[in-house]
């Protein structure tokens, strides 16, 4: 008898653990769903401006003053799209040459801008020579200004130097962002000192150190100094810089047509569309290296 009882009470201990597992497993299951609902209004909220922008670009020009406004369009067209294309091919230069200086300069400005944002951010994190610390509080420091308020000292420097109405105008200023500076320099100071001295220890030069060490394993934030200057050079306004046709951008052209009045909302729409499609197409393909970068990297001593 007493081995009968406690063959029952160890049964009904093992049931109750079984319970109290299947318990947690449910409460898990309803902790998931509630994070999924929460992540996936959340990620409704973010895509919400761009349905914005996507319908209004197939808006009537009526339809987009209607109050209250709708979030859908009543009768849909693309006539917004013709008219924008019609309206920038009749000027003095073809669309085409637009769409040109703008892949030519958001190309050419990005890679010459990564290009030395990892060479300087290397000699400045891993270099010791005097006044370092000095250059690196001046960058902390350029955070603070805004480009527009050093447009009157780009403008003068470059008229001395005959960069007017020239592509240099347009990428030199975009080439020397301190944000892309300051973010490979806090990510390459992160990776051990001792990688470093084994390579020199080889052979390898600074620049051999640079390119095949040290920017393999600082992925994400060369992904991000990426995303983040497309978005930048993409959206400038050349008209700063550049007063011949032939060498605006598109940013520039569609202002020109936004002065043109209430009757070209429509053309604007389907300009934002136009203009974010690129952007957007680059931060999917970098995001998700940085993503599989962040996940998979790690250096330790």
């Amino acid at each position: 008898m007493e081995a009968l009882k406690l063959r029952r009470q160890k049964e009904h201990e093992k049931f109750e653990r079984s319970k109290g597992k299947s318990g947690r497993v449910g409460k898990t299951w309803k902790k998931d769903i509630g994070i999924i609902i929460f992540l996936s209004l959340l990620g409704t909220f973010m895509l919400f401006p761009i349905y914005i922008a996507l319908v209004a670009s197939i808006k009537p020009v009526q339809e987009i003053f209607i109050n209250p406004p709708k979030l859908y369009a009543i009768n849909p067209t693309v006539e917004n799209y013709e008219q924008l294309f019609r309206i920038a091919n009749n000027s003095w230069v073809p669309f085409s040459r637009n769409v040109f200086n703008s892949v030519f300069v958001t190309t050419t400005a990005t890679v010459l801008h990564v290009f030395f944002a990892c060479t300087a951010a290397y000699i400045l994190a891993k270099c010791r020579f005097p006044g370092v610390r000095l250059i690196n509080k001046i960058i902390v420091v350029a955070l603070l200004f805004n480009s527009t308020a050093t447009y009157i000292m780009q403008y003068m420097v470059m008229a001395r130097l005959g960069m007017i109405d020239t592509y240099m105008a347009l990428i030199f200023p975009l080439v020397a962002d301190s944000l892309g500076l300051f973010l490979m320099i806090q990510c390459i100071g992160q990776v051990p000192d001792s990688i470093i001295e084994s390579a020199k220890v080889d052979g390898a030069s600074h620049l051999k150190v640079c390119w095949s060490i040290v920017m393999p394993n600082s992925k994400p934030a060369l992904m991000t100094i990426i995303i983040f200057q497309v978005q930048k050079v993409w959206n400038v306004n050349a008209g700063v810089f550049t007063f011949n046709e032939a060498y605006k951008t598109i940013p520039t052209v569609i202002a020109q047509i936004a002065a043109f009045g209430i009757s070209m909302q429509g053309a604007l729409g389907a300009a934002a569309v136009f203009l974010m499609t690129p952007p957007i197409i680059i931060f999917i393909i970098s995001q998700s290296q940085v993503m599989e970068t962040m996940a998979h990297a790690g250096l330790k001593e």
